[in-house]
């Protein structure tokens, strides 16, 4: 009986280290248009001027090759600039994200401690913000336009010691993870470096000779702070394309960039592409794509079906996480053409250097076609040991993944993971509520959303949805707000006293 594993194998030797492949641009003319920001365009020029210009703070700081630079990674031609900087000359992008509330992005900024930190120069207005630093014992900067400018910080007691360097570590991201609360991932030059030679073997690109950031735009229209957004700014670096850059996703905004454009792929997740549906775009503004790429969460056969019978745009699933640099398996054009009437659903086949294998939950490799524990090695991971994620999977005999649920409890909500415990502490913190317990309903446009019931304290009146609401603005991310509050006497347990999530859920039920 044959087993589950596939794997297949890289093509070619090693190619240039990501700094000497992004160190191309550097002689690249100042007039050139790299980004496109809001209708202005922002030229190479002034991306450098501003690289060089940190640069310049960092080498009078002594943070050379290694050091760890901060920066709060809004989706912002300064974003681009910095991270240039930092991946071009072997130095580690320490990322914050601006969409956190403040009070988790102060507290994320005092655990991790770099020894600087760049932010937009509106953030540094707020107190609680400069003193988190302060506390951290960073030096602060402020990155617009074409300069930084270094920050007062405000005097404080028992300051930290900041953590230096990250040697080897390109990229520290913040993500949720599958198993516990959100944690800081390191990713080292060589994982990057070995998920592009990964992806440019399975979407085998034309080679030729441009000049730089001509040909096809590459489209960041999802966060920078996520391996999707990150990923896509390496990638339009490395191949030298001009970059889009949306401070948000709207259909109406992405809309205007195909028209304007016309890219020939461009990324779309599982929610924004329900979302192009239901506002009806015309095909003709869709004409220019060839394929557009949904990676971010589990894409239903059946919308991906609907969205190509109404653009004649091939939908390529791809399946990844951050803790693999990105995407590890996923559907090419070629592959699309001769495989998707038979393998509807399937999340594609493994990238060249990547092993995939299905256990059960012991670890004992399971036969072709068996469902159990999706395991992967690649050196995107790291140390090309086998790690075992929390999906559920199998593997046909052709090769293909098939991604069948979690195995823990994570929501994911249009391509973002939200935390149960992470929603019910939020709400435990408010003065009416005793516990709560937080489970994930189905959703048509984005996969899985939210929803929380509560107890009430003894002699506290009952919060109502709106103030609940707000509560949860105020204490969480957009997306981990629950869509739906319900008061319930008591939370139903199990023998085990703990919360049941199939009770919970046949509570909203009814």
């Amino acid at each position: 009986m044959s087993t589950s594993t596939t794997e297949t194998s890289t093509t070619g030797e090693p190619g240039p280290s990501l700094p000497e492949l992004l160190l191309r641009l550097h002689d690249t003319g100042a007039d050139v248009p790299a980004v496109d920001y809001q209708g202005s365009e922002v030229t190479w020029g002034e991306l450098r001027e501003l690289g060089e210009a940190a640069e310049r703070e960092l080498d009078v700081l002594g943070l050379g090759e290694g050091a760890r630079v901060g920066v709060v990674l809004g989706n912002r031609p300064e974003s681009v600039g910095l991270a240039y900087l930092t991946l071009s000359t072997g130095r580690c992008l320490t990322v914050f994200n601006p969409l956190q509330p403040a009070e988790r992005l102060t507290a994320d900024v005092l655990r991790t401690r770099p020894p600087v930190l760049f932010a937009p120069a509106d953030l540094w207005e707020f107190a609680g913000f400069a003193e988190a630093a302060a506390r951290a014992g960073l030096i602060g900067f402020a990155a617009e336009g074409r300069s930084v400018r270094r920050i007062d910080l405000p005097a404080v007691d028992g300051a930290s010691s900041p953590v230096r360097a990250a040697p080897g570590v390109a990229v520290e991201l913040s993500t949720s993870g599958t198993t516990g609360p959100p944690k800081r991932i390191p990713l080292a030059y060589r994982q990057i470096e070995a998920a592009l030679g990964s992806v440019d073997g399975h979407m085998t690109p034309g080679k030729h000779e441009r000049a730089p950031f001509t040909g096809g735009v590459v489209l960041i229209t999802t966060p920078m702070v996520h391996i999707g957004g990150m990923w896509g700014v390496i990638q339009a670096l490395v191949e030298a394309r001009r970059m889009v850059v949306l401070p948000r996703f709207t259909v109406d905004a992405w809309r205007e960039v195909i028209r304007a454009h016309r890219p020939r792929l461009a990324g779309l997740p599982p929610a924004a592409m329900r979302g192009v549906l239901n506002a009806d775009v015309p095909a003709e503004d869709l004409a220019s794509l060839r394929a557009v790429i949904a990676g971010t969460a589990p894409t239903p056969p059946e919308l991906i079906e609907e969205f190509q019978r109404r653009y004649d745009v091939a939908v390529l699933v791809m399946y990844g996480a951050t803790e693999f640099s990105g995407a590890v398996a996923g559907w090419s054009l070629p592959l699309h053409r001769q495989w998707w009437e038979r393998k509807k659903g399937s999340v594609g086949r493994p990238f060249p250097g990547v092993g995939l294998r299905i256990t059960d939950e012991d670890g004992n490799e399971l036969p072709v076609g068996d469902s159990g524990v999706l395991e992967i090695r690649t050196a995107q991971a790291g140390d090309g040991t086998w790690t075992r994620t929390s999906d559920l999977a199998h593997i046909d005999a052709d090769g293909f993944l098939w991604i069948e649920g979690r195995a823990d409890d994570v929501i994911i909500r249009g391509g973002f993971k939200v935390h149960p415990p992470v929603v019910a502490a939020a709400l435990e913190r408010h003065p009416a509520v005793a516990e709560a317990a937080v489970a994930a309903l189905p959703d048509e446009r984005l996969g899985q959303v939210p929803v929380a019931a509560f107890e009430v304290r003894p002699g506290a009146e009952i919060p109502d949805a709106g103030e609940l609401r707000a509560w949860c603005r105020r204490e969480l991310l957009p997306y981990e707000v629950p869509v739906r509050f319900l008061h319930v006497t008591e939370l139903p347990r199990g023998v085990s006293q703990k919360v049941s999530r199939v009770d919970l859920l046949a509570l909203f039920g009814q």
